[in-house]
């Protein structure tokens, strides 16, 4: 245990990532394979499971560290993070636990899950004096289901690939499907990723997929396009679709529908069953689910508008069982737009324009309305392009995805074999007020960095009007802008509801974000997606936001 958190602290205080990736590759060399197995369960986005409810962790630590109720709640205020203040309030007590990484999450905090709080008050404050304060913290966010390690999951299979001296997309390849919950990370697992490369492991995939390769933001003018990118016509243009990104596997007469998450989402997805008699053995198609309109809607040579927004789709999402109801109201197809596998080869470094070649020919042979080929957006120079990609939002789209006609297919977001660009449209964007704040995790656990937005419920000549809350945001502003905003946080803060703050409405900030769609669950009537800061209206006085009537325009 003590391993990993010195490693979660190294890479949580890391600038550099020739840094982190040294401290990853340095962990990985000396830690047993059965703690290197959760290490990189962790490491590569795999989430803990809440072990022991929040209440009864905070009531503990109170008795434990002998503080008053309100000084252990001014702490939490101050810190910003509950495992940090924990370890920070007990009694501090040397490390004297030899245990590594998985006898901690195997013996002593997974049997947690389910204990009453009497056996809790027992257990717990024995486990918490055997570590030193670090290792506390990583202790309590692992039972919270809390722990967030900021690196990337590239970074992490590059350190894995250098310290086994393999091929970087081999790892890769054999990590896909590594964080699913239905498997625990064992030392079994982790020695096979990092197993020399056998001659019949290619031919050893049953329904795995293939790792996501991923696009990187393209948002200079279009100006800039020719000299950036050379001419247009070396491109492939799609419409960037709003939906699952999935790949479809058919292999040894059977049919696996995996998420870029790297779930298996085959059952929740029904419809797509039938792309089993369709489709030949050895073929895996990547593409994005989308909810359509009608399964019967024609689609060949001109687009007609009928992917539906992603709030439809994530009513899908959300369900636990998929009645008859939702799957009428909410049908999806496949758009594909890669072929990384056919009749068994890997076709991922064929050249861009050969693998959509063979894909047009897939997608026709195969002759089934709930397959759908993404059509390309033609144009002879990049302003041609910008004209129709003015047109993404009437056709349910986000933009345009640009892609090199000799590249090949790669893993996560690397530009070595030739980048994919996401050209997305501008977002929608609101002035809004900051009505409440709260403290960030991390390196920001000291500062107000996390910010609730609100907006007018009448226009500037209403006699009463009222703020109405309407998103979250916590990215877009600087660390030099977050110490300001800190500093008026605290200066304007009239009320404290737990980790709370509500301040005196005095900032207004313009908001992005990719879409908006009606809701009832919120205040506000109103839900939008992925919202985040764009800047700072200093220019702006609180009077001057914007109305829910702006919001509701926009859904039109």
């Amino acid at each position: 245990m003590k391993a990993f958190a010195e490693l979660y602290t190294e890479l949580d205080t890391c600038t550099s990532n020739n840094a982190r990736l040294a401290a990853l590759q340095n962990y990985f060399a000396q830690a047993r394979p059965e703690d290197a197995a959760w290490a990189l369960y962790f490491l590569s986005g795999g989430r803990p499971r809440q072990l022991v409810p929040v209440r009864v962790l905070r009531e503990l630590a109170v008795a434990f560290s002998g503080l008053p109720q309100w000084l252990f709640e001014e702490s939490y205020q101050a810190v910003g993070d509950l495992a940090e203040t924990i370890s920070l309030v007990v009694p501090q007590a040397s490390h004297h636990s030899t245990d590594g990484l998985a006898a901690w999450i195997e013996d002593k905090l997974l049997p947690l899950r389910g204990e009453t709080e009497q056996s809790l008050a027992r257990r717990l404050p024995a486990l918490w004096t055997q570590l030193d304060g670090p290792s506390l913290m990583v202790c309590i966010k692992l039972i919270t289901g809390s722990l967030r390690v900021v690196v990337s999951r590239l970074l992490v299979t590059r350190a894995l690939a250098a310290m086994a001296h393999l091929d970087c997309k081999r790892v890769a390849q054999r990590m896909v499907g590594y964080t699913d919950q239905t498997h625990r990370p064992s030392a079994t697992r982790y020695l096979k990723l990092i197993a020399a490369e056998s001659r019949d492991e290619r031919a050893q995939r049953g329904g795995q997929p293939y790792p996501f390769f991923l696009a990187h933001v393209l948002s200079p003018p279009v100006e800039q396009f020719e000299a950036l990118l050379g001419p247009a016509q070396h491109w492939q243009a799609e419409w960037k679709w709003d939906g699952i990104r999935a790949q479809v596997i058919k292999r040894e007469g059977r049919l696996w529908i995996w998420s870029r998450g790297e779930g298996l989402v085959t059952e929740r997805f029904p419809e797509l069953d039938s792309l089993f008699l369709s489709l030949p053995d050895g073929t895996v198609i990547d593409g994005e689910i989308v909810a359509w309109k009608s399964a019967a809607t024609a689609i060949d040579k001109v687009f007609q508008p009928a992917a539906q927004p992603f709030a439809l789709l994530q009513q899908r999402i959300v369900r636990k069982t998929l009645d008859r109801k939702i799957l009428e109201e909410v049908p999806v197809v496949l758009i594909a737009f890669d072929l990384l596998e056919w009749q068994g080869e890997d076709w991922r470094n064929r050249r861009q324009a050969e693998r959509r070649a063979q894909l047009e020919r897939v997608t026709s042979d195969c002759a089934n309305p709930r397959l759908r080929l993404s059509p390309l957006v033609t144009g002879d120079t990049w302003l041609d392009l910008a004209r129709q990609r003015e047109t993404s939002r009437a056709l349910g789209v986000e933009g345009l995805m640009l892609k090199p006609r000799d590249a090949l297919y790669g893993v996560g977001r690397t530009k070595g074999v030739g980048a994919w660009w996401k050209w997305k449209v501008d977002p929608f964007s609101v002035d809004a007020v900051l009505i409440h704040a709260q403290r960030g995790q991390g390196r920001r656990a000291s500062l107000y960095s996390d910010y609730t937005f609100a907006v007018w419920d009448g226009p500037p000549d209403a006699s009463e009007r009222s703020l109405v809350p309407f998103a979250k945001a916590h990215s877009g502003l600087s660390d030099d802008e977050i110490r300001q905003v800190d500093s008026i946080v605290r200066k304007t803060t009239v009320e404290k509801i737990g980790p709370v703050s509500s301040v005196q409405p005095s900032l207004v900030f313009e908001l992005g974000f990719e879409g908006i769609a009606l809701s009832h669950r919120h205040e506000s009537g109103i839900a939008v997606r992925f919202p985040r800061i764009l800047r700072w209206r200093k220019d702006k006085s609180v009077d001057e936001a914007d109305s829910l009537t702006t919001l509701q325009n926009l859904l039109g």
